[in-house]
């Protein structure tokens, strides 16, 4: 296996880190943002940890064999909403832009048009593989929770990369230009009433050209209206409460991490709002909060709707839905509870 190559940068990255890490503890996206470097060179210079160890950019193909893995804890988050899952690969399928692993624990969608960078990172006992875009940003991690050393080891030495050891180089990613006005209103939501499933919305906004919350802006409150701030722990406490089964959904660029169940463990510490379960765990920076919205799609099973939350630069940080799936109905109890957020009728008719 080959460790990753020690030019100035990394020695001088490792020791402006070790000075931060006598500080405090930070966490590695924070101690990135606290240094003016990406998570990726973090890692790459090794900092804070044992080994590390490049992979090679086969990921379809390692998707296809995290299942010798067995369980482990996926990780996936944006700059405001971690989402932990533990369970296993099961279900794999990485034809297409977009793969898929389908189960009843681990649940992705996974653009790998943005994944660039992989490693397997030994940092104080704890194991992982670390995924990192083009950009520096992490994707997706994986974490190892059993006792499989000797496995979780053989994994990644058919995986690591053969190829001499470089600094990464990092090449940041364009943003998409979205229109924050549509051009014609009505023609938009004629194409909204005629969505047959949730699917249809991202190729909507495309054809469209227009930016996400510029859409829920200008569709009208029966499809689409702004809720009170706190409507996410309202939703969660509701939940758990009541034992409802709901969907949550977080991503980045090159991932989607999907949660479907109940939630039991709600704890706020200080900005963040978790879900503490044995399995799942989230954690939302209420702070980063700017706009949250009820959304209401039609769909050949009935009305979907959802709460979703954004920040201020108008991008997605977490969506949750009721529990179900393709060819079944909305739960009853969901629906009534998304009406309850409301302060004007949700559209039930076509």
């Amino acid at each position: 296996m080959n460790a990753m190559p020690q030019p100035p940068q990394a020695q001088a990255l490792r020791e402006r880190y070790q000075e931060l890490a006598g500080q405090s503890t930070p966490r590695a996206r924070n101690a990135a943002q606290q240094l003016g470097v990406s998570e990726l060179e973090l890692v790459a210079a090794g900092c804070g940890c044992d080994k590390v160890v490049p992979l090679n950019n086969d990921f379809r193909g390692m998707f296809a064999d995290f299942n010798a893995l067995g369980e482990v804890m996926a990780l996936s988050r944006n700059d405001s909403c971690v989402h932990e899952r533990h369970g296993t690969y099961e279900t794999v399928n990485t034809r297409g832009h977009a793969g898929l692993v389908l189960g009843p624990d681990i649940d992705l969608r996974v653009f790998f048009d943005h994944w660039h960078h992989g490693f397997a990172v030994s940092q104080n006992g704890r194991d992982s593989l670390q995924f990192f875009d083009r950009d520096g940003l992490a994707i997706h991690k994986i974490y190892r929770v059993r006792d499989n050393e000797g496995e979780w080891h053989d994994w990644v030495n058919a995986h690591a990369s053969t190829e001499a050891p470089a600094w990464p180089e990092l090449q940041p990613v364009p943003k998409v230009g979205r229109k924050q006005v549509a051009d014609d209103v009505a023609a938009f939501r004629a194409d909204w009433l005629a969505m047959q499933d949730t699917h249809d919305f991202f190729p909507l906004l495309q054809r469209h050209k227009l930016a996400r919350q510029a859409a829920l802006e200008c569709v009208g409150p029966d499809l689409a209206q702004q809720v009170a701030s706190d409507a996410i722990e309202t939703t969660l406490q509701a939940a758990a409460a009541s034992g409802l089964s709901i969907m949550c959904f977080v991503g980045n660029r090159g991932i989607v991490q999907i949660h479907t169940g109940p939630v039991q463990n709600l704890k706020r510490t200080g900005p963040w709002y978790n879900v503490l379960d044995p399995r799942f765990n989230m954690h939302l920076n209420t702070e980063a909060l700017d706009k949250l919205w009820v959304v209401n799609k039609p769909t050949a099973d009935g009305w979907v709707t959802s709460l979703e939350a954004y920040d201020r630069d108008g991008e997605l940080i977490v969506q949750w839905f009721g529990a179900r799936k393709p060819g079944v109905p909305e739960l009853a109890e969901w629906r009534e509870l998304m009406k309850s957020l409301c302060t004007t009728p949700l559209r039930e008719e076509r």
